[in-house]
C-alpha cells in the first residue's frame, strides 16, 4: 500500500509532461528560462561599471570595487540558493521565489539610471545622487540574491526531469544549456551596449542606461513567465537536506572532538576526520576526507579570478581611452569589446578538445588536468602584461593636466596678421587666426607677456590647476581675454567642441545634437559634447549663413576659430581654424583583441579543466560541494580585487596589471608544486572497495556472532545433560 502510494505520489509530481523527438517538453521552457536570465544579469553587468563612473560619477576605483563586491556576491550566493532549494523550499520554489527578487532587482536598477526623475534643472544629468546610489545598491542586492539563488538549481532541475533511460538526451541537454548561457552572455553584450550609447530623456538627453537596464529586466521577467508556464509539466523532487550542511557539522564535530582528545592519553588517529567516528558513518567520512583532497587544491586558485572578472571593470575602462573606430565605419563600444570572449569561448573550447590536447597527448606528453590549469594561470597572466603594454601606449597619448602647483597657458592670435608673443625667455611665432599648437606650464601664478613690434607687454594672471588660453585681438590694445580650457578627457568617447567668433558681428552655431548660444564679437561659447562621426555646424549672421562639417574620433577636444575675415557662404569652411585642444584617442581598440584571446585560452584551460577535474575527482555526493568550493574562488577572487587595490594604490595604472599578473604567476608556481603531490584517484573505485570492506566487516561480525551463539547453545546444551546425569543418580 505504501508503495502505490509512493508512485501515485512520484506519478502526479511530473505532470503531464510529454516527450518530443525522446526530450521531455519540460526542458525547452528550462532552456528558453536559462538563456533569458543570462541575457539579462550579462546584459546588466556589461555596463555596469561605465554606470558608476559616468552616471553616479564615482571615480574609476570606487566603480572598481563596488562592481567586484557585486560580482564577488554573485558567486557566494549559490551556496545559500542550494541549503534553501535542498533543505527548505526545493529546487521549483526557490527558483519562482528568487526569480521575482531578481526581477524586482533589475526593475530598480533601471528605475535608478532615470535621470529625469531627480533632473529638476533640465541639464541631462541627476541632482539627487544620494536616491541614485541607494536604488541602485538595492537593486544589485537583489540581483545578487537572485542571480546567484537560482544558479545552482537550474540546471539541476533541468537534469532531473530525464528518466534513467534517457542518459544521451540528458547529456545533449547539459551541452545545450551550457550554449545558451554563452549565447546569452554574446547577444546581450552586443546589444546592450548600443541601447546605452543612445540618447534618452523625457526633458533632457544624456546616455540610455535605464533603457540598457530595462532590457534585462524585461527579459528576467519573461525569463519567470516562461519558467512558470512549464509549472504543470515539470518533475518536482522534494527536498531531502543539503549534503553540504551534512558535511559542514561532520567536519565541526571532528574538529571539537580533536580538541576535546587533545592531551597525550588519547591515542592518535590517522586522519584528524577519523575524530568523526563517534558520530557519522565512515563512509561519509571517508568521501569527506577525498573531497578535502581536492578543495585543499583550490586555495590558490581564487588569484586566476582576480584577473579574469577584471576584463568587465578595468579593460573596459582602459577600452573608453581607445578608438573604437573599425572598418567601413562600423564603431565598437567600450563595452562591447567584452563579446569576444563568448564567442572565443565558443571557439576555442572545441578547438582546443578536438585538435590541441589530442595534438599535445600524441607528442607523449602528460598533460593533465591540474597541469593544464597551470598554464592557463599563466596565460591569464601573459593577457595582463599584454594590458600593460597597451596601457602604456596609451598614456603616452593622453594629456598632461596641470598640477596643484602649476597653470597651463596657450595663445591664439585672432588677426589676420603674423605676430611674435615673448613670455618667459621663450618666443612664439603665430601666424593670422592660429593657436600655439602646445600648452605652456608655468609654476608662477603671473607671467609677462610681450607681443609686436614696438612690444606691448602686460602682465596675465593665470589660476592654478587650470588650463588657459589668451585670447590676443587684432588690434593689441585691445583688451586681451582669458578663456578656461577643460581639465579633464572628455567622457565616455565623445568630443568636448566651442567655437571662438573674431567677426564683428555676433554669430549663432548649431547643429543636429547641439544649439549654441549667439555668440557674441571677440567672444567663445560654452563647450558641448559632440558624439563621434561625422557632424555638420550651421554658422549664421542676420540672414547669411553657411555650414561647416568634420569627423571627430573619441574623446578630443577643440576650439573652432571664426575669423574677422569670413565671408558667410558655401566655401566657408576654408576659412575656419581648428586648434585641438586635447587630442582623441589614438590607439585603436582592437589592440585589446590579444589580451582577450589571451584571458580565454586560460579560461579555457583553467575553468573548464578545473571543472571536469572537480567532477571526476569527487564522490558521488560531493560533486554539490566541490562545485560550492569552486564558485567560493570566484567571489573570493573578486574580493582580492579590492584588497590589492586599496593596498597597492599604484599612481599608474600598467603597474597594477604587472603586479597582478605576477601574483598570478606566483601563486601558478605554488600550485604546480601543490599539484605535484596530487595523487589522481578513482573515487567511485573507492566508494566501491569502502563499502566492500565495510560489507565483509558486516559479515565477518555476523560470522562471529553467529560461532559465539552456536558456542552459547551448545554450552547450555552440555549443561543441560549434565543436570539430567545428576538427576538421575540422585533418583536412584
Amino acid at each position: 500500500s505504501t508503495e502505490k502510494d509512493d508512485l501515485k505520489k512520484e506519478s502526479k509530481g511530473r505532470g503531464k509532461c510529454k516527450e518530443v523527438f525522446g526530450y521531455p517538453i519540460s526542458i525547452f521552457f528550462i532552456i528558453v528560462n536559462e538563456f533569458c536570465e543570462r541575457f539579462s544579469y550579462y546584459g546588466m553587468r556589461a555596463v555596469l561599471v561605465l554606470y558608476f563612473k559616468y552616471f553616479l560619477r564615482w571615480d574609476d576605483d570606487l566603480a572598481i570595487s563596488i562592481y567586484h563586491t557585486f560580482v564577488a556576491f554573485c558567486y557566494l550566493t549559490p551556496i545559500l540558493g542550494a541549503i534553501i532549494a535542498d533543505s527548505w523550499l526545493g529546487k521549483f520554489n526557490t527558483i519562482i521565489y528568487l526569480s521575482i527578487v531578481y526581477a524586482i532587482g533589475q526593475v530598480a536598477m533601471a528605475v535608478s539610471a532615470i535621470h529625469d526623475i531627480t533632473d529638476s534643472d533640465r541639464d541631462g544629468s541627476p541632482d539627487n545622487l544620494t536616491f541614485h546610489i541607494v536604488l541602485s545598491m538595492v537593486g544589485l542586492l537583489l540581483i545578487a540574491l537572485g542571480t546567484g539563488g537560482i544558479k545552482p538549481c537550474v540546471a539541476a532541475f533541468g537534469g532531473d526531469q530525464f528518466g534513467e533511460h534517457q542518459d544521451k538526451q540528458r547529456r545533449t541537454f547539459f551541452s545545450v544549456f551550457y550554449l545558451c548561457i554563452n549565447g546569452g552572455s554574446l547577444l546581450s553584450t552586443i546589444i546592450t551596449p548600443i541601447l546605452r550609447a543612445q540618447n534618452c530623456g523625457i526633458y533632457s538627453k544624456s546616455k540610455c542606461y535605464s533603457l540598457a537596464f530595462g532590457v534585462p529586466a524585461a527579459l528576467m521577467a519573461v525569463s519567470l513567465v516562461v519558467f512558470i508556464m512549464g509549472s504543470g509539466m515539470y518533475y518536482k523532487t522534494k527536498p531531502e537536506g543539503n549534503i553540504m550542511l551534512k558535511v559542514s557539522k561532520c567536519i565541526g564535530f571532528a574538529i571539537k572532538n580533536r580538541y576535546r582528545h587533545k592531551s597525550k592519553q588519547y591515542p592518535k588517529r590517522e586522519h584528524w576526520m577519523d575524530w568523526a567516528e563517534e558520530k557519522y558513518d565512515k563512509l561519509l567520512i571517508a568521501q569527506i576526507k577525498i573531497a578535502l583532497r581536492v578543495l585543499v587544491l583550490y586555495i590558490p586558485l581564487p588569484m586566476f579570478w582576480t584577473l579574469f572578472d577584471q576584463k568587465g571593470s578595468r579593460w573596459t575602462l582602459q577600452a573608453t581611452t581607445m578608438d573604437g573606430n573599425f572598418v567601413r565605419s562600423i564603431v565598437i563600444q567600450p563595452d562591447q569589446m567584452q563579446t569576444i570572449n563568448p564567442i572565443l569561448i565558443l571557439t576555442l573550447v572545441p578547438v582546443m578538445d578536438s585538435l590541441v590536447f589530442p595534438l599535445i597527448k600524441k607528442c607523449g606528453l602528460n598533460f593533465t588536468p591540474l597541469k593544464k590549469m597551470t598554464v592557463g594561470m599563466i596565460v591569464a597572466a601573459l593577457a595582463f602584461v599584454c594590458a600593460a603594454v597597451i596601457q602604456l601606449q596609451i598614456d603616452k597619448t593622453l594629456p598632461v593636466f596641470p598640477s596643484a602647483s602649476q597653470s597651463q597657458l596657450k595663445f591664439l592670435n585672432m588677426g589676420n596678421t603674423p605676430i611674435t608673443v615673448q613670455f618667459q625667455e621663450n618666443q612664439l611665432n603665430l601666424t593670422g587666426a592660429q593657436a600655439s599648437e602646445e600648452y605652456f606650464t608655468f609654476e608662477s601664478d603671473q607671467i609677462t607677456v610681450s607681443i609686436g613690434n614696438p612690444s606691448v607687454s602686460r602682465d596675465v594672471s593665470l589660476t592654478k590647476e587650470q588650463r588657459q588660453t589668451l585670447l590676443i585681438p587684432s588690434a593689441i590694445n585691445d583688451d586681451w581675454q582669458l578663456a578656461y580650457d577643460l581639465i579633464y578627457k572628455p567622457q565616455e568617447g565623445n568630443n568636448e567642441i566651442r567655437f571662438i567668433n573674431g567677426m564683428s558681428t555676433p554669430v549663432n552655431v548649431s547643429s543636429a545634437a547641439v544649439h549654441y548660444d549667439q555668440i557674441g564679437p571677440l567672444h567663445y561659447s560654452n563647450y558641448s559634447e559632440i558624439k563621434n562621426g561625422r557632424a555638420t555646424f550651421t554658422l549664421q549672421s542676420g540672414s547669411q549663413s553657411c555650414e561647416y562639417s568634420k569627423d571627430f574620433g573619441f574623446g578630443g577636444s577643440y576650439t573652432f576659430f571664426i575669423p574677422s575675415t569670413l565671408t558667410l557662404g558655401p566655401n566657408c569652411h576654408e576659412s575656419i581654424t581648428e586648434s585641438v585642444d586635447i587630442k582623441p584617442n589614438s590607439v585603436h581598440m582592437a589592440l585589446q583583441i590579444p589580451q582577450y584571446f589571451l584571458i580565454t585560452a586560460g579560461e579555457v584551460m583553467f575553468s573548464v579543466t578545473g571543472l571536469e577535474f572537480s567532477y571526476s575527482q569527487a564522490p558521488s555526493n560531493m560533486k554539490s560541494v566541490l562545485q560550492a568550493g569552486w564558485l567560493l574562488t570566484n567571489s573570493f577572487g573578486n574580493f582580492i580585487v579590492l584588497i590589492v587595490a586599496e593596498i597597492a594604490k599604484l599612481p599608474k595604472q600598467w603597474t597594477e596589471y604587472i603586479l597582478f599578473a605576477s601574483l598570478l604567476v606566483a601563486v601558478s608556481i605554488i600550485f604546480s608544486i601543490m599539484a605535484s603531490f596530487y595523487t589522481y584517484i578513482d573515487p567511485t573505485a573507492i566508494e566501491a572497495e569502502f563499502k566492500k570492506k565495510l560489507h565483509d566487516d558486516e559479515d565477518d561480525k555476523k560470522e562471529e556472532l553467529q560461532k559465539s551463539e552456536f558456542k552459547m547453545e551448545k554450552r547450555d546444551s552440555v549443561s543441560s545433560d549434565n543436570g539430567d546425569k545428576k538427576h538421575v543418580q540422585t533418583s536412584m
